[in-house]
Parts: C-alpha cells; structure tokens; sequence
C-alpha cells in the first residue's frame, strides 16, 4: 500500500474535479442523511449471555444526548427492548447518519473488556463508503487530525491541542462514471465504492480522511460535496450518508474465541449498486 499524504496535496494544487472541495450550500444544513421514523429500527445480528451486536440504521442516534433534546428513540433504549428489557453498555461509538454493526455489553466486566480492546485497537473495523470521484486501487491515510469540539458540550475545552494520529487504510471495489454532468467543469461524474479500515478511531475520521483525499463520502453533510449529494437525492433518492460499518471482528472477552460480526446492506444499497451497474448481492461485499 502506498502512503498518500503527498496524493492528496497534488489532487490539491491540480484543481481537478476529483480533486476540488466545495463548501456545502446551506442546503446541506437540511437532515439528508435522516430516513422515515418508522425505518429507525435496529436489528438483533447477535446474542449471547455477555454481549449483543445490533444492526443500526441510518439517522438513529446511540444514545440519549442533551445535544438532541428533541429526539426520542435510541439505539441503545431500542437494542434494551429487543432483547427483553435487559440493560445494555456501549462500548464503541457509531456516528448517527452511519449505518451498521452497533456492539453492547450486557454487564459492566465485559463493557470494561470491550471497552478496553477498541482502545488497544484489538477489533478489526471494516466499512463500506461510496465516494466522489476514482479513488486510488488502495492506500494508506496517515494524516493527524485535530480533535472536533462541540460549542456547548466542549465549551471549557482547551482548543489548542495537537492532532491526534489518525491512520486508515483502503482498497476500491468498484468504480463508475455517470452521464450526469453534476459539476459545470464536467460532462460527466465519476464515484467509487471503497472498503475501509481505520485504525486508530477519532471523531469522523472515516469522512475526515476521505474529505483530505477529495474524495469525499457522498451523503456527507459536514464533509462532503453539497453538489453531489444533491445529485443523488435526486436521480437516485437516496436519503442518507453513504457510510456503513460492514464488519466488527474481535475475540469474545469471556469465550475467547475468534469472533465475526456482520451487517448486512440491505435492499436499499443493493439496488443503488445495482443502478450503479455493480454487482447486487450481499455475498458480493
């Protein structure tokens, strides 16, 4: 794999299409990346007497925050129900317009465990991420990223942190160009699906990285390319950030043995890849 801090100053300094980053319109502000209320429903992937694995839609937040007062369902309150009422304990986190693998803690020891082998990178994350433009065929992302602090919540946080080391690496599965031409610069608009890997877990460093590469995640309201998200909502519906948190691989923390968890894509993205002309199927991915 190649490191790609200098690819990304070149894409920079070349003003290419692939290469160029708009500021989102106030447009963006809107909930693109939100779906009906009554699709915010987790799924039971997995369960045992120590730990259970969710499915998580698009737009449902983990967990209660005084950010969101306005919200009323949960992933974590919703996962509670699933299983009967017993309480559950996070142990990673999964931002709200991702989609996918959501794992709990069904006591305290083992949210400690949990807790403590996403900290030493001891779980193998897997993601799924449709982008702008023809990602390179694979890479490596080594690029330090300043901690993102709230207005409110981090109000009293010091702001004059270094940036943390960030490294996530990727590999293409797929690429198209569209007869569409979304920019004026061009007739038409390329994107690429790409599998990724981070390892080490800051805030949004998924969409972080790719933003530095231009190629941003489509869907993305923060850190994407308004023009194009808008271009999907219209010509393909699609409402959400495309984003999903494929696979969570790790040992049980009591078992001990090797463990695979997967989410699956479900038939909305399946049928986007299929409109995309890339293969349809689950077993593809």
């Amino acid at each position: 794999m190649s490191h790609l801090s200098s690819l990304a100053d070149e894409l920079r300094s070349a003003g290419q299409e692939d290469g160029a980053m708009h500021a989102p319109s106030s447009q963006e502000s809107l909930p693109a990346d939100e779906p009906q209320m009554d699709e915010l429903k987790p799924t039971l992937l997995y369960q045992d007497d120590w730990l259970v694995a969710v499915n998580k839609p698009s737009g449902l937040l983990v967990h209660r925050s005084w950010l969101e007062k306005g919200e009323t369902r949960f992933a974590m309150q919703m996962t509670r129900d699933l299983i009967g009422g017993r309480h559950v304990y996070p142990v990673h986190r999964l931002d709200r317009p991702t989609s996918g693998v959501l794992l709990f803690a069904l006591n305290p020891e083992v949210a400690r465990s949990l807790t403590e082998a996403f900290s030493e990178r001891r779980v193998h994350k897997e993601y799924l991420a449709l982008v702008r433009g023809w990602a390179p065929e694979q890479g490596v992302i080594d690029y330090p990223l300043k901690e993102q602090l709230d207005k409110i919540a981090d109000a009293l946080a010091a702001r004059d942190k270094p940036a943390q080391e960030a490294v996530t690496s990727f590999r293409r599965l797929h690429q198209v160009e569209l007869p569409h031409a979304v920019s004026k610069q061009h007739a038409t608009s390329r994107y690429s699906l790409v599998r990724l890997f981070p390892h080490t877990g800051r805030k949004h460093q998924l969409r972080r990285h790719m933003e530095h590469l231009f190629h941003p995640m489509v869907g993305d309201t923060t850190h994407g390319d308004g023009r194009h998200n808008r271009f999907f909502r219209a010509h393909f519906g699609c409402q959400r950030l495309l984003l999903v948190a494929r696979t969570l691989s790790f040992e049980h923390p009591v078992l001990k043995v090797p463990m695979r968890i997967q989410a699956p894509l479900g038939d909305e993205l399946l049928t986007l890849f299929g409109k995309l002309g890339w293969p349809a199927s689950e077993s593809d991915y």
